[in-house]
């Protein structure tokens, strides 16, 4: 009772076919390639950009400048 048999399956395309016809899904099938060359399209332009890492920049926060004391942090001179 749950399984279709192959002529529900040609009924079933049949009906498809009446209600769209075969330009419809002609295109439609035209707009789906379209998408999935666009997709890898899309995905090769990744690809070629993540082949060129930026280079890395690194701030050392335990070196202090010569010179210049930590002392007047926090204090207001006018």
């Amino acid at each position: 009772m749950g399984s279709l048999s192959i002529w529900h399956w040609i009924v079933v395309i049949a009906v498809i076919l009446l209600f769209f016809g075969r330009g419809k899904i002609s295109d439609l099938m035209g707009d789906v390639a379209h998408g999935i060359k666009a997709f890898k399209k899309g995905m090769q332009d990744d690809e070629k950009t993540a082949e060129k890492p930026e280079p890395v920049k690194t701030i050392d926060h335990n070196e202090q400048a010569s010179g210049t004391s930590r002392s007047d942090v926090g204090s207001k001179t006018v």
